[in-house]
């Protein structure tokens, strides 16, 4: 496959450029590097104190790691919008992306995300190890192959979608610690079981632009949102007990117990509402209720790892 004039020459203008960046969505890469760089975090072995823990990060395999990452999650958001870019013409809420106003063409789009995507396996591999590297493909991979084509054919596509969305965590630890262990499957554990009220609430919100771009998704399929009400509980209920996880193995200590409970009947509670009261409203406070809920459970891990 030939390079895009544009790809071949790198003359881009700034609003090109703005365009091409608009195609990684630097809005969602922010919250994958967080949630990597806390997995990277934890798998660091040896350190007592925050010295040590400072003095053992090794700037550089943390720099790979974060950028191999957000290289990976780049180009899965760029070939994700080319595969959806008739998709997104019919809503009004991706209308305006660079693929369907035809800022960008559906071939730079796709050059641009395959280079990005092997830049980010190639920055992983070499720079941390192979492993960190191949859960990031796996996690290219199972997005785009499996997610992305199940959206227009079953509800069921926003529990597949939720395992690539669970492995950033994971490959910050494999890659500080070269293996993952129950902890790194914990931490994924806790970003899968978020992710549900946070897309169930987006979904909710713009049901209407899902139907008509024909993405079958659980307000969509059931637009009274009664059965997508029970599942933001249900899972808001589920995520309680597993963020308190981390405490019982040792990986955070009381403060962080006690905050992460209290985190978790907050993030519940605004699921409970939009239950009792089915409106758009509501799903919205779910979404502002995940979107405060991820950083700040993160922050009480990193302050209260114990020895540190």
């Amino acid at each position: 496959m030939s390079l895009p004039r544009e790809l071949e020459t790198a003359r881009f203008t700034v609003p090109q450029m703005r365009d091409y960046v608009e195609l990684t969505k630097p809005r969602i890469t922010w919250l994958i590097l967080m949630s990597t760089g806390i997995g990277y975090f934890f798998g660091l072995r040896g350190a007592s104190n925050w010295w040590e823990f400072l003095r053992s990060v090794h700037f550089w395999p943390l720099l790979h790691t974060l950028v191999g990452t957000g290289l990976l999650a780049s180009g899965t958001a760029a070939l994700n919008q080319w595969y959806e870019r008739d998709a997104d013409r019919l809503m009004r809420r991706t209308a305006q992306r660079p693929l369907p106003t035809g800022r960008v063409s559906a071939n730079g789009a796709l050059a641009f995300g395959i280079l990005l995507s092997v830049a980010g396996f190639l920055e992983l591999w070499l720079g941390v190890n192979l492993l960190a590297g191949s859960i990031g493909v796996f996690t290219l991979a199972s997005y785009l192959f499996f997610y992305t084509p199940l959206k227009q054919r079953t509800w069921w596509s926003t529990t597949i979608g939720a395992i690539p969305g669970a492995m950033p965590p994971i490959i910050g630890y494999a890659a500080a610690a070269g293996a993952v262990t129950r902890e790194a499957w914990v931490l994924g554990a806790i970003l899968f079981l978020w992710q549900f009220p946070h897309f169930y609430s987006i979904a909710w919100m713009y049901k209407e632009d899902y139907a008509r771009a024909g993405i079958r998704m659980l307000p969509v399929v059931e637009p009274d949102c009664r059965s997508t009400a029970r599942q933001i509980v249900l899972f808001g209920l589920m995520l309680i007990p597993v963020s308190l996880i981390p405490g019982m193995l040792g990986m955070s200590g009381r403060i962080y117990s006690i905050g992460a409970l209290l985190l978790g009947m907050w993030f519940l509670y605004s699921g409970v509402r939009v239950a009792l009261e089915r409106t758009p409203v509501r799903a919205r406070g779910v979404l502002l209720t995940s979107v405060l809920y991820l950083p700040l459970i993160y922050c009480l891990m990193l302050l209260d790892r114990p020895g540190l």
